[in-house]
């Protein structure tokens, strides 16, 4: 019993001294752990930091990398734009220089140019012959057709009469746009004298008189001077070797006017003017016409013009006072006078188009068909005027074939109808109808250079019911400038 106890008690004893020595290793242990633990942390924190670097490295890489392939490609399209502009560049200057628009006088721009023509006709008229040096020999004048039973004549006759010449100016005064134009030919003026050194002598110097078409200055929407009557579309005017075209069918007249434009939309403007009046009368039994001078009030005429992608559309209206004093007598009437006219384009490069004019009036004569008919007929007895209703019409068809080359169709007509209070004995020989068909071949071998063939076949109509006939080939050489 003795010896049991003294072994537990050693047993004891022995586990007491080595609970120390325990408590001692786990407290070495756990603190070398937490060591190791501690470091770990670090070396992951030190992770997480050197993965967080590297991806914010990997996004600036990408970034850069992306940037670097945005500047290539601009750099790669700006050298392919300069190296397309080098190239316009080089083409450019391969090309020669093109002349500078007129030349400048202080603040004002001044243009030349017009054109020289060569005609060279060669004229049948049925009903006789016509006389040398008139105007209907250079050009197809309805009203002056020989009218007869023949014989019939046969004429060559060449002439460069109807060159032209101009001058446009331009200046920009205050803050106003103001503009200036002078045109002139030699064939606006009738040539009849007879002498070696006057115009119109075809033996030796050919010389003829430089006559004025139009001259005019414009500031903003106001035109002063003489120009196109605001009743005319020009543009219907069709390519001919000859110096109208389609005579009798044709609103044509220059003369001093005071005109107003204002645009109302982009495509569509307004034209309104009060021009300079003439009365052109006949007198009973007697077809001459006759200036008066004794008109009192201008001649008021409108214009709505379009302008767009299909083409152009005019439609013009006149109104007007006849007046005519004969002595003590004198005698007015109302004058009007409406026309549709427009080219149409039947091709994108506007080389082929369609052509034409519409007029009816009564008392417009001299508008029409350079005064093929008269404005009013007067009684010389009474002084009474009689009224003249007249229509005209007109087409054009103008075709392009190749390049440079084009044919031009057209066809013209004009009635007039006299009042039915007028002796038909009284107007016998009045003009009455008139109308004529041509067609012409262009060719342009050379920028600014035409050269072009027509044939006509036009008849004039009296009253009587006369008449006389033209046929001509005509020939005609044009340098524009």
């Amino acid at each position: 019993m003795n010896h049991t106890r003294q072994a537990l008690r050693a047993l004891l004893l022995t586990g007491a001294l080595a609970l120390p020595s325990l408590a001692q290793a786990r407290t070495a242990h756990e603190a070398e752990l937490e060591a190791r633990l501690e470091k770990l942390e670090g070396e992951m924190i030190a992770l997480k930091a050197d993965l967080q670097a590297a991806r914010q490295q990997q996004a600036e890489t990408a970034q850069a990398a992306s940037l670097a392939q945005a500047q290539a490609t601009g750099i790669a399209a700006a050298a392919a734009k300069a190296e397309a502009v080098e190239k316009r560049v080089a083409s450019l200057e391969a090309r020669p220089t093109p002349p500078a628009e007129g030349f400048r006088d202080g603040n004002t721009t001044v243009r030349l140019g017009g054109y020289l023509k060569l005609v060279a006709t060669n004229s049948r008229f049925s009903g006789g012959e016509m006389a040398n040096n008139t105007q209907g020999r250079d050009f197809w004048l309805p009203q002056s057709i020989p009218v007869g039973k023949g014989p019939a004549s046969r004429d060559q006759d060449f002439s460069a009469r109807q060159t032209r010449l101009w001058l446009n100016f331009a200046s920009d005064i205050a803050g106003h746009a103001v503009k200036g134009y002078v045109e002139t030919d030699f064939e606006t003026t009738p040539n009849t004298s007879a002498s070696v050194t006057g115009g119109g002598n075809q033996r030796t110097t050919n010389g003829y008189t430089l006559a004025l078409r139009r001259a005019w200055m414009q500031v903003d929407k106001w035109t002063f001077g003489q120009d196109w009557t605001t009743f005319q579309y020009t543009g219907a005017l069709p390519e001919s070797t000859d110096y109208v075209g389609t005579t009798e069918g044709t609103v044509f007249v220059r003369q001093p006017l005071v005109r107003y434009s204002q645009a109302l939309s982009k495509e569509l403007t307004l034209h309104v003017a009060a021009e300079n009046p003439e009365t052109a009368s006949a007198s009973l039994g007697a077809p001459a016409l006759t200036e008066n001078g004794d008109d009192h009030l201008p001649d008021a005429t409108a214009r709505l013009a379009y302008a767009g992608k299909i083409g152009e559309l005019s439609l013009a209206g006149l109104a007007r006072q006849l007046r005519v004093q004969n002595g003590a007598l004198s005698d007015t009437r109302f004058g009007w006078g409406l026309s549709a006219a427009g080219k149409l384009y039947l091709s994108t490069d506007r080389v082929s188009d369609l052509r034409f004019m519409a007029t009816y009036g009564n008392g417009a004569g001299r508008y029409i068909g350079v005064n093929f008919a008269p404005d009013a007929v007067l009684d010389p007895a009474s002084g009474q005027l009689h009224g003249v209703s007249t229509f005209a019409a007109m087409a054009a068809l103008r075709l392009g074939i190749a390049s440079g080359l084009r044919a031009n169709l057209m066809g013209s007509y004009q009635h007039v109808r006299y009042a039915d209070d007028i002796a038909a004995a009284s107007i016998a020989t009045y003009n009455r109808e008139a109308w004529s068909v041509a067609g012409n071949l262009f060719w342009s071998p050379v920028r600014n250079i035409d050269l072009g063939i027509e044939l006509r076949h036009g008849q004039r109509k009296l009253v009587n019911g006369g008449s006389g006939k033209l046929d001509r080939v005509e020939f005609a050489a044009k340098y524009g400038f």
